[in-house]
């Protein structure tokens, strides 16, 4: 290992120096967000779309944009049952803020099974499974390869029910913006024909949906993966704010009664 990549010298040739391709403040003055001035050329953007310009440097078409938006909007479920919402409700319930519950409840999005892990397992199994297949390897045996090496196939199947209450509703959208003959999306479709067919049935979920559309639009895991984070942010407030309604600590209360304890007996304390 070249040492100066990695120890002493390359730390002091950073020292008192910070330079940035992305962005600069200059206090009263302007900001330069990727090359561009934030408050004139970058004025007339919305939200996701300047997100997304954050993330890849790209410029998107009012279509992609319009997808984008619209995969974030039907995640977004203010039910306080699912694993990141308590999270943000009982922090509402033990009267934390906002921002910390907010913030608790988008790290643990981050879930394998649930969240952004299954997100990238699914994109990540498209994108090897397309380069396979297309250099002459067979579908059915890289969902079996697949199989094996995870004992599941990301983006298919659903621990609740087998099928996805989003999914038409996103195929009808991609349909009517003409964004749903990509490769990936129609790949993703051989999978779930594959697996139907098979004693897995096992029907194409969100997850398997929204990478394969994503992956047409372009977007590398890196960047999959940061336009995936906000996904499920707008069904937290709700949550939060039901909760911080209601008397404190009453979200989800466990009885000692109703717990199972097999550690010590009870003991008498000194007083």
């Amino acid at each position: 290992m070249n040492m100066k990549t990695a120890g002493p010298e390359l730390l002091q040739e950073n020292v008192g120096k910070l330079k940035s391709r992305m962005g600069t403040f200059y206090p009263g003055s302007h900001v330069i967000y990727r090359g561009c001035d934030l408050h004139t050329e970058l004025q007339d953007m919305d939200w996701v779309e300047l997100y997304m310009f954050g993330i890849t440097g790209r410029r998107f078409s009012k279509e992609q944009l319009r997808l984008m938006h619209s995969i974030w909007t039907y995640t977004s479920y203010p039910d306080v049952r699912l694993w990141n919402n308590r999270v943000a409700a009982l922090a509402g319930s033990s009267r934390s803020t906002g921002t910390l519950g907010m913030a608790a409840a988008m790290a643990v999005s981050e879930a394998t099974i649930y969240g952004r892990g299954i997100d990238m397992r699914a994109f990540d199994f498209l994108i090897r499974t397309r380069k396979e297949t297309e250099a002459g390897g067979d579908l059915a045996e890289c969902i079996r390869l697949e199989l094996d090496t995870h004992r599941s196939v990301a983006g298919y199947g659903r621990p609740l029910i087998n099928g996805d209450e989003r999914n038409q509703h996103m195929l009808a959208l991609s349909k009517a913006l003409k964004l749903d003959q990509g490769p990936y999306l129609q790949l993703a479709a051989r999978i779930e024909e594959t697996m139907l067919a098979s004693r897995l049935r096992m029907k194409m979920n969100y997850a398997g949906l929204v990478a394969a559309l994503i992956a047409d639009i372009g977007l590398s895991p890196q960047e999959y993966y940061l336009y995936s984070f906000p996904a499920f942010l707008a069904g937290m407030p709700p949550c939060f704010i039901e909760a911080s309604e209601r008397p404190e600590g009453t979200l989800y209360p466990v009885p000692c009664a109703d717990i199972l304890y097999e550690g010590e007996s009870p003991r008498a304390w000194p007083k």
